[in-house]
């Protein structure tokens, strides 16, 4: 596994998290999701994509795109951290 070659192909979006927080939580998007594209990635041997589909097949897009999300803190960048 190249772990540069596999940053590059995952795709992060900043969200708004739900919850209590106040009314700083309506207005800024600190939760990050994460997609990957399991199928279609450079990065991961045969081998590893294969153990990815089978392991985490309940975190997976019919289309075979990983979704993670992290919101745990209230800053965006340590979500990012989180997530990757």
């Amino acid at each position: 596994m190249d772990a540069a070659a596999l940053l590059q192909e995952i795709k992060l979006k900043a969200v708004r998290s739900s919850g209590a927080g106040g009314q700083h939580v309506n207005k800024v998007s600190t939760k990050v999701e994460l997609a990957f594209d399991v199928a279609n990635s450079q990065a991961l041997s045969l081998k590893e994509k294969e153990r990815i589909l089978h392991k985490l097949a309940h975190r997976l897009t019919k289309g075979n795109v990983l979704i993670l999300q992290a919101g745990d803190t209230r800053s965006q960048y340590r979500n990012k951290e989180l997530v990757i």
